[in-house]
């Protein structure tokens, strides 16, 4: 494959939800604030549109595994709605861990690492 053609890992939508998760972990946070916090924790390498978020936070949110609340904004600033992880959300994040943690083991073995 060219470096022109190669396009590089992709997340699928577990493990996009499992950045979340892991996110959400550190301290709540709204949709616009997930997608900067990923490009800058990632250096970039995760650099995902602002509307790709939404629909993870909402499914997540259905799942149980985070909870959403709304924030009055200073000024004229329209409100926020910051999310936040439940106990489900704590222990599906052990749990994603603990499986990324073997997948990394297993790939690396694989690929010389």
């Amino acid at each position: 494959m060219s470096a022109s053609t190669r396009s590089g890992p992709q997340l699928s939508r577990g493990e996009f939800g499992l950045l979340v998760l892991g996110l959400l972990h550190r301290r709540d946070m709204y949709g616009y604030e997930i997608v900067a916090e990923l490009r800058r924790s990632t250096e970039g390498a995760i650099d995902l549109p602002e509307g790709t978020v939404y629909p993870a936070l909402r499914r997540l949110e259905r799942e149980g595994l985070a909870s959403g609340y709304w924030v009055e904004a200073p000024g004229a600033a329209p409100r926020r709605r910051y999310y936040k992880l439940t106990q489900a959300g704590e222990h599906a994040l052990a749990t994603g861990m603990d499986d990324w943690h073997r997948f990394k083991v297993a790939a690396d073995a694989v690929l010389g690492q």
